[in-house]
């Protein structure tokens, strides 16, 4: 779609909580507890996985369970448990948030996974699965990803995942009693055929060596 003339554009329809599934992982709404417990094993023992988060470490599972009935469930923030296939248990999550359907805007935040989850196919592949639900199913015209400014492998895998820096909104927020200053990132359509296509070609099995390490990275896939 044009970016200058939107005399046809139509407010898009609201995330819904059918499951995505891929090659490697599954993508779930929360909608339940029911992954709750493999989140709190997944992340037990972890603790700077919530360093740059507003929330957490948490002392024991009973914290835990607390904090997701009480933020997990909801439409927006809409979490997600990263499920992948090896396992059949939920190594992490991401949230679809700040969803606005008039303006065809979404961003993709609360993000923590678990040490094995990280740099995996699984992983890599939940993002494509939640990218291209927000531009192909439902239509979004732009994609946000923001993270504190000093939170260095956040910024790092927005710009493998092929998400252009926009620039620093300073003092922006106050955070476990810290100033946080946050980088802002994004994906508009008309970038996201480049981007789906660095996914497509990144996941195909020949780019994988007898280990499962990558031939090429994702940032060289792109065309």
């Amino acid at each position: 779609m044009s970016t200058h003339d939107l005399s046809h554009w139509e407010p898009r329809e609201l995330p819904g909580q059918g499951v995505v599934t891929g090659e490697h992982v599954r993508v779930e709404p929360m909608h339940d507890a029911r992954r709750f417990a493999e989140l709190c094993q997944a992340f037990e023992g972890h603790d700077r996985l919530w360093d740059y988060l507003a929330y957490g470490p948490f002392e024991t599972a009973e914290d835990f369970g607390r904090f997701a009935n009480a933020n997990y469930l909801g439409t927006d923030p809409m979490f997600h448990a990263i499920v992948p296939t090896s396992s059949n248990r939920a190594e992490g999550v991401a949230a679809l948030m700040r969803i606005d359907p008039a303006n065809g805007v979404i961003e993709i935040g609360h993000i923590c996974l678990s040490p094995r989850l990280q740099q995996t196919r699984a992983a890599t592949e939940a993002f494509a699965l939640l990218f291209s639900r927000v531009f192909d199913k439902l239509g979004y015209r732009r994609l946000e990803w923001k993270c504190n400014d000093q939170n260095m492998p956040s910024k790092r895998a927005a710009a493998r995942l092929g998400f252009t820096f926009e620039g620093v909104f300073r003092q922006h927020m106050v955070v476990k009693g810290r100033n946080r200053d946050t980088a802002w990132f994004s994906i508009v359509d008309a970038e996201w055929p480049k981007v789906k296509a660095g996914f497509e070609a990144w996941l195909q099995p020949e780019n994988f060596d007898a280990k499962g390490r990558q031939r090429r990275s994702l940032s060289q896939l792109r065309p």
